[in-house]
């Protein structure tokens, strides 16, 4: 157990309790108003009344402030979402639950809940936050709000599971209570019958489903936050996977991002450490592209092109005389989810393969290509292994990629070189050129890597990976939160994906238990210093000059691959070790 636990000195800034200040709730009642067109002085009558005996642990004044701001905020969004009823109602063939006054009224009770469950069971009182009940009394109501939040998301679909599967991909950046409750939106989102399904196949493609396809499974094979795929066969014999957008996604897609962002403003303005404007940001502007399902089968095509060398990447075929904005049909490729061990087992795929494998692809997204498959969680990667063949590497959902900067892919590449040689100068300035201020750069190198900062002091490929390590770094995550989310709201929006990218193949490795070994650790780091030593020998002048980069780069990769050796001999056993490093 690690009780005592010495922070960073970036990360010893005190920060008290959050109670609820009254300045913070009228800044929250002027967002409300400004968006919903209210009378600011009806609010401010209700706001002064609401705020007699907030902070007091009084039970009954409490319960009277609760239900107070409770009152108010709700009828607020349901009298402006009235406004927007009957336009919703004929966007989405009159379906009630399409209607913008019931999606808004349901995430307004749930943020209130939200909010008013953490004032009830955490902030009435001081705590010692060392203490052990206090902790214990967080991750309770952690665990409550995140639970609240997963049932609206389920109701209200769409928009909604697409971030909930962005929080769920964020290990070591949000509580872990958030991140494990919304990670079954990974694979099992909610799914809508298939009748729906043949009503946008007829609108978008002008032909009933039976007219192309001689069968159409009932039973999806998945189903994601904004469409869901089926099994199918073509007249011509040929078997497909067929995604069809879920049907009322793109018409509910701009209230719901309006209704998440009012009440991210909100929460943030009552609760200062909640801060994830940046993931509402980056869903409003990445929606509208993964809406559209032609430029996901344009991406899987130019990403099949540029990794062809890759025998072991499979990207499904489409097939565009039946493909549409809200339709794809592509080849179907069978596989098991990468991080369901009963499958790796049963067909006797190496799981320290996977690992290498999904570690070289986004490593070459990242620092070669700069092109990155941005929706990187588990249930879009699948693997298999055919007799006599390698494991294969299915690579699904296309429909965003990021274009990364020539400048951006260089400076992240030195922040990695920084960190593997322990130069702090280095971290600091990188850190800056990617956007994070003053000593936050510690954090920052703790987040990209997931390996506490003692780890990263030492050498972090000088430090087996450990379970105690884990815990002090989660243990970490709760006590830092304020200022990761300092870090997200500050860093280059391009860095997102990446922090993203690096949760996902870490996940992937806990899984597959093969994190002793940092085999994606390698495998970047070997990318990294190709990406940084190729653009240094392009700037070079002379001969002599390059002759001296080559010679560096090349003693660097040969040090990793003698760490990387030793870790396989250590945990995998000589010959298997070889193998992996050939």
């Amino acid at each position: 157990m690690h009780t005592n636990i010495t922070l960073p000195i970036y990360c010893q800034k005190p920060f008290t309790n959050q109670t609820l200040k009254q300045d913070r709730v009228t800044d929250a009642f002027n967002i409300c108003s400004t968006a919903l067109n209210l009378n600011p002085p009806l609010y401010a009558v209700f706001v002064s009344s609401t705020f007699e005996g907030v902070t007091s642990p009084n039970e009954k004044k409490h319960n009277r402030s609760g239900e107070m701001i409770r009152r108010v905020l709700t009828y607020s969004v349901l009298g402006a979402s009235a406004v927007g009823t009957g336009l919703s109602l004929h966007t989405n063939d009159y379906d009630i639950n399409s209607l913008g006054i019931v999606r808004l009224s349901r995430s307004a009770v749930a943020v209130i809940d939200v909010a008013m469950t953490y004032k009830r069971e955490l902030y009435y009182r001081e705590w010692d936050k060392n203490s052990p009940e206090y902790k214990a009394e967080k991750s309770r109501v952690h665990t409550m709000a995140a639970q609240r939040l997963l049932q609206l998301i389920c109701v209200n679909k769409g928009v909604y599971i697409k971030v909930g599967q962005h929080i769920g991909a964020l290990d070591y950046l949000l509580p872990k209570e958030f991140v494990q409750t919304m990670k079954v939106l990974h694979s099992n989102a909610p799914q809508n019958p298939i009748e729906d399904l043949y009503k946008v196949i007829k609108q978008d493609l002008k032909r009933n489903a039976e007219d192309i396809f001689d069968d159409f499974e009932r039973e999806p094979l998945g189903t994601a936050s904004l469409a869901q795929v089926h099994k199918a066969k073509l007249k011509t014999g040929e078997v497909v996977a067929v995604k069809v957008q879920h049907p009322y996604v793109k018409g509910n897609s701009r209230v719901d991002m309006a209704t998440m962002e009012l009440a991210v403003k909100v929460l943030a303005l009552i609760f200062p450490d909640f801060k994830i404007q940046w993931l509402v940001d980056e869903s409003k502007k990445n929606l509208p592209i993964e809406l559209d399902f032609l430029n996901e089968g344009k991406n899987a095509e130019k990403v099949q092109q540029q990794f062809q060398k890759y025998k072991w990447l499979r990207i499904p075929h489409i097939h565009w005389d039946f493909c549409s904005p809200r339709v794809l049909v592509m080849e179907y490729i069978e596989g098991g989810q990468v991080n369901d061990l009963e499958y790796i087992k049963r067909n006797n795929i190496n799981p320290f393969s996977i690992a290498n494998k999904i570690g070289q692809l986004y490593s070459e997204m990242i620092f070669n290509t700069g092109f990155v498959h941005s929706d990187p969680h588990p249930g879009n990667i699948l693997v298999r292994k055919q007799p006599g063949k390698d494991v294969e590497i299915i690579l699904l959902d296309h429909g965003l990629y990021a274009n990364l900067t020539d400048k951006f892919r260089y400076d992240y590449s030195k922040l990695w070189l920084s960190i593997l040689s322990v130069d702090r100068v280095g971290m600091r300035k990188y850190s800056q050129n990617l956007g994070i201020k003053g000593d936050l750069y510690g954090l920052f190198a703790c987040m990209v890597t997931g390996r506490p900062w003692e780890t990263l002091a030492k050498g972090v490929n000088k430090v087996k990976y450990s379970k105690e390590e884990k815990d002090t770094l989660q243990q970490n995550t709760s006590l830092v939160l304020p200022h990761i989310s300092d870090v997200l709201e500050q860093v280059d929006r391009q860095m997102l994906l990446i922090l993203k990218t690096n949760d996902l193949i870490r996940g992937i490795e806990s899984t597959l238990h093969t994190q002793n070994r940092m085999t994606s650790f390698w495998v970047m780091s070997k990318c990294c210093l190709r990406s940084s030593f190729g653009e240094e020998k392009t700037l070079a002048k002379t001969k002599t000059k390059r002759l001296g980069l080559v010679l560096r780069e090349r003693w660097e990769i040969f040090k990793l691959n003698v760490y990387y050796l030793y870790l396989g001999l250590l945990n995998f056993g000589l010959m298997a070790a070889i193998k992996e490093l050939l």
